[in-house]
């Protein structure tokens, strides 16, 4: 194979693997941190809220978000612990089959949080588009 060859299959792998790779899109995340870097409010935990408000169970929205009742009922209670109120209202099962709302706290907390989240998106979409430029 000569050398000709060899620049031109190099130089169509290159413009094949861009048209491969050529699509991307910014994904921000926004989440609020206490000094122990544990995360007191992220994308997670808003999903959580947000199943939590659709199904009234913590065990439903554990199992549509594919996380198990201990690990959702460990975030609800960080969240708990750490907001002046309680987001979650938890009622216990038994026969009568509980549930789980949200507070008005919950519901206010939930509404910031995806406000500033797209506030985010929002405001790094200029700088990104710049960026995109740079990238193949």
């Amino acid at each position: 194979m000569t050398a000709a060859i060899a620049a031109v299959i190099l130089r169509r792998r290159a413009i094949a693997r861009r048209r491969r790779i050529s699509s991307y899109r910014l994904a921000t995340r926004l989440r609020l941190v206490d000094d122990k870097g544990t995360i007191i409010l992220g994308p997670g935990k808003a999903d959580l809220l947000d199943a939590l408000a659709r199904t009234g169970s913590i065990r439903d929205a554990a199992a549509e978000l594919g996380m198990s009742y201990m690990r959702a009922w460990s975030l609800i209670r960080i969240m708990n612990e750490r907001f002046r109120e309680p987001l979650v209202d938890a009622v216990r099962g038994g026969s009568r089959r509980g549930g789980a709302t949200l507070t008005r706290a919950g519901r206010a907390v939930l509404r910031l949080y995806r406000k500033m989240s797209k506030a985010s998106q929002h405001a790094a979409s200029a700088s990104f588009q710049e960026l995109r430029r740079l990238l193949p």
